[in-house]
């Protein structure tokens, strides 16, 4: 399950501006599945950052993370197509950033969401120490 959607991203960039970010081959429409490229690289920087202290992907998606699957989707859809990104958008970027090493570093907890109670992360050891 993604963090976003295609239908919050919508929301919060018109349809005019999605069309010039993601329409390669000048066809004048969204093309969904640059999107949904979006979405994704957005939701695995999202797991990397509370991975290490929530089970990822998260169930039930706070209203937080959302957002801030949003603006680093967004982010990235400017990033792809222009050379110089609105300054809103890199500051909604940062800000999201923010809040997502926060939620990390524990200043910030996720209401009703497991934090990780395992040491293994993709079969592999995360964190301990072994002694003979």
């Amino acid at each position: 399950m993604s963090y976003t959607t295609f239908t919050n991203l919508k929301k919060v960039l018109p349809e005019n501006t999605l069309v010039q970010l993601t329409d390669d081959e000048d066809i004048g429409t969204v093309d969904s599945g640059r999107v949904d490229e979006a979405i994704a690289q957005a939701d695995g920087v999202i797991d990397v950052y509370i991975g290490g202290r929530y089970s990822v992907p998260l169930a039930t998606v706070p209203a937080v993370i959302r957002q801030c699957s949003d603006d680093i989707a967004v982010y990235v859809l400017y990033k792809r197509r222009v050379e110089e990104i609105p300054e809103t958008r890199r500051t909604s970027y940062k800000d999201a950033i923010r809040t997502l090493e926060q939620i990390r570093d524990g200043k910030m907890p996720l209401p009703v969401v497991a934090e990780a109670t395992s040491n293994f992360a993709f079969g592999a050891v995360v964190s301990g120490h072994f002694e003979d």
